[in-house]
C-alpha cells in the first residue's frame, strides 16, 4: 500500500537533505527557478556530451576521410535508431514518474523505475543480437560509398553489442529527471566522458603500449565510459541516496505496469525513429551526387546535433514541470512552465542559429580541409540555421506535449510529415529538378516549418490539458 502523500513527500525531501537542489518541489514556487534547476545540469550534461561529440569528430579526422564518414553514419543512422527507441522509453517513463511524483505517490513512481529498467535491459539485449548478426545489411541502408564498409561494418557490430550502457545511462536520466534531480545524471555523465575519451584516445592511437585499433577504438572507449557509468548508476539508484530508490522487488515483472509504460513510449520511439529513416534516406539521396557531399552532409548532421543537444534539455525540464504540475493538478503552472520555457530556449536556439549562419565555414574549416565538403558542408548549414530558428518553438512544443502524456498525436505529425512531405519533397526537388543537392536542404527546412506548425497548433488546443484533468490519479492520460 502506497504511503499517505504527506509522508511520501517528506520521504522524497528527505533521501538527500543536505542538497536542497535536488530536492526541490517542483510543483510550487518560481517557474523559472524550477526550470534553472532542472535545466542547467541537463545542459551541462549535453555540454559534456558535446564535447565527447567534438573530441571524436577530431579524433576521427586524423584517421582519414573514409574513417571518419563510416562512423558518422552509423552514429547518425542505425545506432541513432537504437538511440531514439531508448528515448521513446525514456520519453514514457519520465513522463509517468513525473506525473506520479507531482500526485506525491513515490510508491508508484519507484515500481515505475524498476519495470522501465527491466524494458530497457531486454530490448539491449535484441539490440546486441541484432548487432551481431545483421551489421552488413544495416549499415548498407544508407547506401553508403564502397570504401566505407571496411570501417562501418566491424564498428557497427561493435556499437550494438555494447549498447547496454547507451540504453541504461539514457534511462538513468530519465528515472532522476523524472523526479526532478537532473543534477546526479550530470556527475555520472562527466565521469563517464571523460573515461569515454580517455579510452578513445588510447584504444584509436594506441598509445600506453595498447593495440591502434582505429575505428574499433571509438566502440572500445564508449564502452569503457558507458560500462563505468552503469556501474555507478546501479549504486546510485539501489543505495536509496537518490530521489527514488529501487529494490529487487522493483525489478519483478509487473505486466500491466509495463504496458502503461509501453502505451506512452511506442508513439515517440516510432516518431524519432521515423526522423532517422528520413535522415537515412537523405543520406542515400546525398550518395547520388558523389563520395564528398554524402561526407560533407555527414559532418554537418553531426555538428547539426551539437545545438539541439545543448538547447533540447531545457526543454526537457519545461516537459518535467508540465507533467508534475498536471500531476497536482495545477494546470495553470503548467502553461506558465510552457510560456517560460519559449522564451529562454527560444534565446539560446536563435544565438545559436546565428552563430551557424554567420561562421558556417570557419566551423566546418576545423574538421576538414578539403574545400569541396567545405563548400558543400556550409550551404548544408546554411539552411540548417534556418531550422535552428524553428527548432526554438517545435522542441518546447513536443516535449510540453509529451510530459503532459500526449504522445500519439505529435508522432502522427511528425509520421505524416516525414513520410508524405519531407522525404517525397527531398526526392523531387533533388533528382527531378535543376536544384540537385539543394533540393535536400530545402526540403529539409520545409518539412521543419511543417512540423513545427502543426505541433504548435496541437499545444495551443489546449487537449491535453483536459485529457490530463479528466484521467484517474495515477492513471495514463487516454490519447
Amino acid at each position: 500500500m502506497s504511503e499517505p502523500r504527506e509522508a511520501q513527500t517528506r520521504r522524497l525531501a528527505d533521501t538527500q537533505p543536505s542538497s536542497g537542489w535536488r530536492n526541490r518541489d517542483h510543483t510550487r514556487g518560481s517557474i523559472i527557478r524550477s526550470l534553472l534547476i532542472l535545466s542547467l545540469p541537463l545542459m551541462a550534461t549535453s555540454a559534456a556530451g558535446v564535447v565527447y561529440q567534438l573530441t571524436d569528430l577530431t579524433f576521427l579526422s586524423k584517421l582519414g576521410k573514409a574513417q571518419m564518414a563510416s562512423v558518422i553514419i552509423v552514429n547518425q543512422t542505425v545506432r541513432q535508431v537504437v538511440m531514439m527507441a531508448a528515448m521513446g522509453l525514456c520519453f514514457g517513463t519520465q513522463a509517468l514518474i513525473a506525473r506520479a511524483v507531482g500526485e506525491g505517490d513515490i510508491d508508484r513512481a519507484e515500481r515505475l523505475a524498476g519495470q522501465a529498467v527491466v524494458i530497457g535491459l531486454s530490448f539491449a539485449t535484441l539490440v546486441a543480437i541484432s548487432g551481431l548478426l545483421l551489421a552488413d545489411p544495416l549499415f548498407s541502408l544508407s547506401a553508403p560509398d564502397e570504401s566505407f564498409y571496411q570501417y562501418g561494418v566491424p564498428y557497427l557490430k561493435l556499437v550494438l553489442a555494447l549498447s547496454y550502457g547507451l540504453i541504461f545511462m539514457q534511462l538513468f536520466g530519465a528515472i532522476l529527471g523524472g523526479a526532478g534531480d537532473t543534477t546526479t545524471p550530470l556527475l555520472v555523465m562527466i565521469f563517464q566522458v571523460t573515461l569515454a575519451i580517455a579510452g578513445e584516445w588510447i584504444f584509436m592511437f594506441g598509445h600506453f603500449g595498447m593495440p591502434a585499433l582505429g575505428v574499433k577504438g571509438v566502440a572500445v572507449g564508449m564502452a569503457i565510459g558507458q560500462g563505468v557509468g552503469i556501474v555507478i548508476g546501479v549504486r546510485v539508484l539501489f543505495r536509496g541516496t537518490s530521489r527514488l530508490h529501487l529494490r529487487l522487488r522493483h525489478l519483478v515483472v509487473d505486466v500491466s505496469m509495463m504496458k502503461e509504460i509501453g502505451k506512452l513510449s511506442w508513439p515517440p520511439a516510432i516518431q524519432m525513429t521515423v526522423t532517422i529513416l528520413s535522415t537515412l534516406a537523405f543520406l542515400r539521396l546525398a550518395g547520388s551526387f558523389g563520395e564528398n557531399t554524402q561526407t560533407a552532409y555527414a559532418i554537418g548532421l553531426r555538428l547539426g546535433m551539437i545545438v539541439p543537444m545543448l538547447c533540447f534539455p531545457l526543454a526537457s525540464a519545461c516537459a518535467i514541470l508540465v507533467g508534475q504540475a498536471l500531476g497536482a493538478g495545477n494546470v495553470t503552472r503548467a502553461w506558465r512552465a510552457i510560456f517560460s520555457g519559449l522564451v529562454i530556449h527560444g534565446s539560446l536556439m536563435w544565438t545559436f542559429a546565428i552563430v551557424a549562419f554567420f561562421f558556417r565555414t570557419q566551423i566546418l574549416d576545423f574538421f576538414t580541409d578539403d574545400p569541396e565538403v567545405i563548400e558543400i558542408g556550409s550551404e548544408y548549414l546554411l539552411y540548417a540555421s534556418g531550422a535552428f530558428f524553428l527548432w526554438a518553438f517545435f522542441f518546447v512544443f513536443l516535449r510540453s506535449l509529451q510530459g503532459a502524456g500526449d504522445m500519439l498525436v505529435p508522432m502522427l505529425i511528425s509520421v505524416v510529415s516525414t513520410l508524405f512531405f519531407s522525404v517525397p519533397l527531398a526526392y523531387i526537388l533533388s533528382q527531378h529538378t535543376d536544384l540537385g543537392r539543394t533540393g535536400l536542404w530545402i526540403a529539409f527546412l520545409a518539412s521543419s516549418f511543417v512540423s513545427t506548425v502543426a505541433t504548435g497548433i496541437r499545444l495551443a488546443s489546449g487537449r491535453w490539458t483536459e485529457r490530463a484533468a479528466a484521467s484517474p490519479a495515477g492513471g495514463t492520460p487516454n490519447p
